[in-house]
């Protein structure tokens, strides 16, 4: 299931967070950028899903779970046990 590719308006509504997300923080370096530019330049195809929400530590995890619907964090949880993580361990 981890590289099973969501439905569609899950794969957008985390790209659009995940890109709001690192526009938080400081791009001094051109590191946002790099990361935005990855973010909008994959489709919704294999484990593309779940490479967005790896770009994260697991405390920007929790903020990104914070901007995501109850449908979509419920995906990236059943992918995180999937590919061998506790339940208890993710913030999704």
């Amino acid at each position: 299931m981890y590289n099973t590719e969501p439905v569609d308006e899950q794969f957008e509504e985390l790209k659009k967070a995940a890109i709001e997300l690192w526009q938080t923080f400081d791009n001094r370096f051109g590191y946002v950028d790099e990361k935005v530019n990855a973010i909008k330049g994959i489709d919704n195809i294999s484990d593309n899903f779940m490479f967005i929400v790896a770009m994260f530590d697991s405390r920007n995890q929790r903020r990104l779970a914070e901007k995501l619907s109850p449908e979509t964090r419920k995906s990236i949880r059943e992918r995180m046990v999937d590919g061998g993580t506790y339940e208890d361990d993710t913030p999704f």
